[in-house]
């Protein structure tokens, strides 16, 4: 059974299209408030659960990540870790690769595996420009403009056909060698600060919503644990019986409130604050995430 408790998941962890809302109200004015007064005025339908399909739990020692899968920007890659979590694959393996402050990876390591190499993701084509549920910035050196698609930071084109997620902290991406198409099913986590020279380098298909400091507790390298950071499980939810399924809500980045809450951050209302630059990067803005007992 796994543990589920209730938390609001602030900036240090960070990120389909619903119905609208049935009521409105005027962002401009919400700025006004500070980012925890919006909160605590968010109602129901500013939130959308977590679809058991995309939801995947990593199991460590001390706990479990919640993770959310991108299967709209990356669905080959999605669907190799649906299929190795499901065969068992990574129950055993490690978290064998930690770099303080940039990342945590898990899988085979050096170990000789059959797994066909899979052919790269890095930026999603669309012939249709991809509409972004809400627009943080126009060009941040990486991207011609960024924000938000279903809860996940991404860069986009101009043009609006060329899509992929950001190297934001606690971004899910797939290891490769150095050919584009060489990644096979070795995972990393981003746990520092944004490494955005990454983006459209590295398929990155997911995020954590939940459970960052068990990343951050793995061992060192140097350390004698044996074995060293090993992952107790990698399931997705859906794999679940019904019971044991986390439900996991995160805010609608297309939601009204969501941008009462990015111009908020932008502008920082509260008397505390002498400069308010009103600008925030977009991987520094949090998708808030709830977990329901």
């Amino acid at each position: 059974m796994i543990k589920k408790s209730l938390a609001i998941l602030t900036a240090g962890l960070l990120a389909a299209q619903l119905t609208p809302r049935a009521y409105a109200f005027n962002p401009a004015e919400q700025a006004l408030q500070s980012p925890a007064e919006i909160m605590a005025a968010a109602e129901a339908s500013d939130w959308r659960q977590v679809d058991s399909n995309n939801l995947m739990i990593l199991t460590l020692e001390s706990g479990a990540v919640y993770l959310e899968v991108n299967p709209l920007l990356a669905p080959k890659h999605v669907l190799r870790l649906r299929e190795l979590a499901k065969s068992g694959f990574y129950k055993g393996l490690s978290m064998y690769r930690f770099v303080e402050g940039f990342v945590a990876q898990g899988g085979a390591g050096e170990q000789e595996t059959d797994i066909a190499p899979l052919q790269q993701e890095f930026v999603s084509h669309t012939k249709q420009p991809l509409a972004l549920d809400i627009k943080v910035n126009d060009n941040d050196g990486y991207a011609p403009r960024s924000g938000f698609i279903n809860g996940f930071a991404v860069g986009q084109n101009e043009a609006g056909t060329q899509t992929w997620q950001l190297h934001c902290m606690g971004a899910l991406g797939m290891a490769r060698g150095n050919g584009v198409d060489s990644a096979t099913s070795e995972f990393y986590v981003v746990i520092g600060h944004a490494p955005r020279y990454l983006d459209k380098n590295i398929t990155v298909f997911g995020r954590v919503l939940a459970g960052m400091e068990h990343l951050q507790r793995l061992q060192r390298p140097g350390s004698k644990q044996t074995p060293f950071n090993p992952i107790i499980d990698l399931q997705f939810a859906d794999q679940l019986a019904p019971e044991q399924r986390p439900k996991i809500r995160v805010m609608r980045t297309d939601s009204e409130r969501f941008q009462a809450l990015v111009a908020a951050r932008k502008s920082r209302p509260e008397e505390w604050f002498v400069a308010t630059p009103n600008y925030i990067d977009t991987c520094a803005m949090a998708v808030p995430s709830v977990i329901d007992d």
